[in-house]
């Protein structure tokens, strides 16, 4: 067996994606199409692969093989036998969906629903594509724009009242005048309900109104100008209003979010590391073409005002800069190096993947000669990965920047 892999990556081409970003990372020449994701892991959708002297094989046909010694015998026993978390690069350069995602009972549930009403698998309808909930964190690469959380109703109202545009003045009403839950419950169905022709007058008026206010030293003029970005990508579509009940949020690189179920929210630009759940389930609120299942959406959403909750990492003794999240599934840290510094010694006995974004970090296994390895030393640079299992422990050295995706066991 392999001490350590170098993982071989698939990039995805979603259409929100960045034409250069991505290249600028990986050190390689842009394609002129969007390169969105760097996906690294074990999902079947895009595995990694990897060499271990019989040619290229998934990441995800490694641990299959072997899952005790690849994930550990305790991750086995809480997650099964498949890698618990997808870790990728993101690479916006216009808006994704505006989304939630369910919590493990109602996606268990949900996909249960939909299997027993043999709603195919690939259905462009179908809710739930597994059976797991998909928390997620993201951390900026580069400034970093999103909508997370829902405003408070007050500010929501403000924020909307300062365009002056006739239609919205209902909503206003109910979020000044309705308990908070109940006034973002029924805005939101409102908005997302309404007849499409006379939603898309109400987003290009306040289209309009909001890159007036973006030019101006107001309270909201940075919001203002994230909705005028993301209305311009998405013209008369119902996320744009939507997007307005949600906190906008500026991630400078070395900030990060955590997003749990039932959180509305969307990225709106930049470069960051993303690591979440392994699972594809995905409620859209809008700013897509794609289904968008109100009923269903309504009822996973939670209605609270959420402030967006900037994680920075706390360092530990051992240079150690971790995020810290409410999950088990995954776990996100990061070292930063410096030449002629004491190695830094991982031990983890789960999965990692470490992914270099910055400078060159040599990664070796110590006493590698005891091993049966074929790779007892890597050296990664700016956006290279290697995979370690569970049984291995590795050093670090060099100079750069390097995140770690682990388990929190």
């Amino acid at each position: 067996m392999s001490a350590m892999d170098r993982l071989a990556n698939t990039v995805r081409p979603y259409a929100w994606g960045s034409t250069t970003a991505l290249p600028e990372l990986l050190g390689t020449a842009p394609t002129g199409a969007p390169q969105a994701e760097l996906w690294m892991g074990a999902h079947p959708g895009a595995p990694s692969r990897v060499d271990r002297g019989a040619g290229p094989i998934g990441l995800n046909e490694v641990i299959a093989a072997d899952p005790d010694t690849e994930l550990g015998p305790e991750a086995v026993r809480r997650f099964g036998e498949r890698l618990p978390f997808l870790f990728k690069v993101l690479a916006a350069d216009t808006a994704l969906s505006l989304q939630v995602h369910p919590n493990l009972d109602q996606a268990r549930a949900g996909f249960a629903d939909e299997e027993e009403r043999g709603v195919p698998i690939d259905a462009p309808h179908r809710n739930y594509k597994d059976a797991n909930h998909k928390p997620e964190l993201i951390c900026a690469l580069t400034p970093f724009d999103g909508l997370c959380g829902f405003r408070a109703p007050a500010e929501a109202a403000d924020l909307l009242a300062g365009l002056e545009v006739d239609s919205l003045k209902p909503y206003v009403d109910i979020l000044r005048a309705m308990p908070d839950t109940d006034a973002l419950r029924e805005v939101l169905t409102a908005v997302l309900s309404a007849e499409h022709e006379a939603m898309a007058k109400t987003v290009a008026e306040a289209t309009a109104a909001a890159e007036r206010l973006a030019a101006a030293d107001g309270p909201h003029s940075a919001a203002y100008a994230a909705y005028v970005t993301v209305a311009h990508s998405f013209p008369g579509d119902p996320g744009v209003i939507a997007g307005m009940l949600l906190n906008y949020v500026q991630l400078q690189p070395g900030e990060a979010l955590y997003l749990g179920a039932g959180i509305p929210h969307a990225y709106i630009n930049g470069l960051g590391v993303e690591i979440m759940a392994n699972s594809d389930n995905v409620l859209r609120c809008g700013l897509t073409p794609k289904h968008v299942d109100v009923p269903e959406l309504l009822r996973v959403v939670k209605f609270e005002s959420t402030p967006p909750g900037v994680l920075r990492p706390e360092a530990d003794a051992d240079g150690e800069e971790l995020y810290v999240a409410p999950i088990d599934e995954f776990r996100l840290s990061r070292y930063v190096l410096a030449t002629g510094a004491t190695p830094r010694l991982l031990t983890a006995g789960a999965p990692q993947i470490l992914l270099c974004t910055a400078g060159s970090v040599s990664l070796r296994i110590p006493q590698a000669a005891k091993a049966t390895a074929t790779a007892s030393e890597l050296h990664l640079a700016a956006g290279e990965s290697a995979y370690v299992p569970a049984s291995e422990t590795v050093e670090l050295a060099g100079e750069g920047t390097i995140f770690r995706a682990t388990l929190a066991i």
